[in-house]
């Protein structure tokens, strides 16, 4: 059985695989599509452990908001030829779409659920490093259940998928969701308000605030005053509602909130390989 170059572009896009591994599978299989598919993916698979090593930093961030329940996770693949690719993107929303109805809110319980066919969402993945021919991670995931969430993916490239995502939940539904969701993209908040720094981050900040002041040659009787106003920089920095609203900087997010009735009660923001 013979097969043509039409064969070898769609079973390149079926599997992503590489030009010439799609060309000696349709050898291999005697022009049998169907045939074909299956080497590539045991061949694939048999690769699976050698990419364990590899670094997976390239990849997507893919989220959705069902009723009161929004989803976010990052999938992560090693270059951005994959990432490209209909099938990586294809996978992303298998794994968001089952992540909408599954009760898991971990990644290790969620890798560990059910994905349907018989096989975990571990298993999935793995069947899809095979045939992608890359190392394939599932990172993490975010689950914000019971208010309002909104969502909000930005693309870095228009040949990308999205790579940066952000759900936020609200204690009361208000338009500026969206808005606040933009905000945290661009800002990258890490906390919504001061109180919930680490106490242990608030003092590494301050010692290495307290060092950079005396190598800089601060006074001794300013040290405190310097370095407590550089912590609280700090803090405003890190803490969403007390930074400057990104569409009116004369206000700070929480002025924005209260003028809206409403405030964040959480968030996730995740930017692929960071």
């Amino acid at each position: 059985m013979s097969y043509t170059a039409s064969d070898v572009k769609r079973l390149r896009e079926l599997t992503a695989a590489g030009m010439m591994d799609c060309k000696n599978a349709l050898e291999e299989s005697g022009g049998d599509f169907d045939k074909a598919v299956e080497i590539i993916r045991v061949k694939g698979q048999k690769g699976v452990t050698k990419r364990e090593g590899r670094t997976a930093l390239n990849g997507l961030v893919s989220a959705s908001v069902t009723g009161d329940t929004g989803v976010i996770l990052e999938l992560n693949c090693e270059t951005d030829f994959v990432a490209k690719g209909e099938r990586f993107q294809e996978l992303g929303n298998e794994i968001l779409a089952k992540l909408s109805t599954s009760a898991a809110t971990e990644l290790a319980a969620f890798l560990a659920s059910d994905f349907g066919g018989g096989k975990t969402v571990q298993v999935h993945i793995d069947e899809a490093n095979a045939t992608l021919g890359e190392k394939i991670v599932l990172r993490r995931i975010g689950v914000l259940k019971n208010g309002p969430v909104s969502v909000y993916l930005h693309r870095t490239s228009p040949d990308l998928p999205a790579q940066v995502g952000v759900l936020v939940q609200l204690t009361k539904e208000n338009a500026i969701g969206k808005d606040v969701a933009q905000h945290i993209a661009a800002f990258a908040p890490a906390y919504v308000k001061r109180e919930d720094v680490p106490a242990d981050l608030i003092e590494s900040e301050r010692r290495i605030a307290q060092e950079t002041a005396r190598n800089e040659g601060k006074p001794e009787a300013s040290l405190a005053k310097v370095v407590e106003g550089r912590v609280t920089g700090f803090i405003k920095e890190v803490s969403l509602i007390e930074q400057a609203f990104a569409k009116d900087s004369k206000k700070s997010v929480a002025q924005v909130l209260e003028e809206a009735g409403t405030n964040v009660s959480a968030f996730f923001r995740f930017r692929v390989g960071q």
